[in-house]
């Protein structure tokens, strides 16, 4: 059973997520938070599997509350949002949520999206969580963090490669069609970045291929 803390401070759409989820056979809300310190405490003491926090509440907003819980807990993080392009979403990500969801995703999504990233995928499906990071990086305040660059010398070649696909937004099935090897070898692939770069899942893989350098907005 895949446990679900909802955090939102709007009623609404906190008991509409609650409702949804709650009517799935593998899924059930063990709690919900209506601010971003709400939602800290309850994630300490429910230890959910997931997290869906939206980011903008009043007092201790979504991405604090997002450190803080992925910081001191297992439970990966699915930061809920009105806006697909939203940067207190990439702040999100930078601090360690798998994903985000727009508010008027459909029910059998949101269930989707719960289980995919309960088993350690992150969701970066929607094209939009890569238009929201190349948005950000082409700002003229964005550039090459020399400390990260300095890291890609800790992956191999195919490492480093993979990971451009993987920053690509591409499946494990297509990076594996285009480097032609295994989906096997891929997710090996994949596992042996996220452990030498020290990341979370793939979200934090995308945001660091920007970030390093290894791959150019729009490229």
């Amino acid at each position: 059973m895949i446990r679900v803390l909802v955090a939102d401070d709007q009623d609404l759409f906190r008991g509409g997520f609650a409702m949804i989820l709650n009517a799935q056979a593998d899924i059930t809300v063990v709690g919900e938070a209506a601010d971003g310190a709400e939602a800290v405490r309850a994630a300490t003491e429910l230890c959910p599997d997931v997290v869906l926090m939206d980011v903008r509440m009043p007092g201790m907003g979504g991405i604090e509350a997002t450190e803080l819980i992925c910081a001191a807990t297992s439970a990966k993080v699915l930061v809920l949002t009105m806006f697909d392009l939203d940067e207190y979403v990439y702040e999100a990500l930078r601090a360690g949520a798998s994903g985000f969801l727009l508010k008027d995703i459909r029910r059998d999504e949101l269930a989707a999206a719960v289980r995919v990233v309960a088993a350690g995928e992150s969701l970066l499906a929607p094209t939009v969580t890569r238009r929201l990071i190349e948005d950000l990086v082409l700002r003229p305040n964005h550039g090459v963090a020399p400390r990260l660059a300095a890291r890609l010398t800790e992956l191999t070649g195919r490492e480093a490669e993979t990971l451009r696909l993987v920053a690509r937004g591409l499946s494990n099935a297509e990076i594996a069609g285009e480097m032609v090897v295994s989906e096997y070898t891929v997710k090996s692939h994949v596992s042996r970045i996220l452990t030498k770069l020290g990341l979370r899942d793939r979200v934090q893989a995308v945001v660091f291929a920007y970030e390093s350098g290894l791959v150019v907005a729009g490229g």
